[in-house]
């Protein structure tokens, strides 16, 4: 169950990244309010936390699964949020570092 919030928590939060950061290129009313989007990083900040106590949970106080699972949901959601958003091309690097994210996270996951 931990790992599961782990997951969820992180997922929300890279969401949430991606459009804090890259939003202002793609809407107008984050490039005109900068400051507004800069305090989105308070709740962005906590669901991170969160994510993060639920996952050194899942592995008996282990904090390396936590960055190396948190880097590979990050991968992942960029990607496909860059592509359809931003209608970004898949190209073999992209795909080839996607398949490195999802293994990452697999590796955490499976490897005991």
């Amino acid at each position: 169950m931990q790992l599961l919030k782990g997951f969820i928590f992180g997922l929300i939060g890279q969401v949430f990244t991606f459009f804090q950061l890259q939003g202002q290129i793609k809407y107008e009313w984050f490039k005109n309010h900068p400051i507004a989007v800069a305090f989105m990083g308070v709740p962005i900040s906590l669901l991170f936390m969160y994510s993060v106590r639920n996952f050194v949970s899942a592995y008996d106080g282990q904090i390396w699964p936590s960055r190396l699972i948190g880097f590979g949901i990050g991968v992942i959601v960029f990607t496909i949020m860059s592509y359809y958003l931003f209608k970004e091309p898949l190209t073999p690097k992209t795909l080839t570092c996607l398949g490195l994210g999802t293994l990452i996270i697999l590796i955490q996951i499976l490897w005991k």
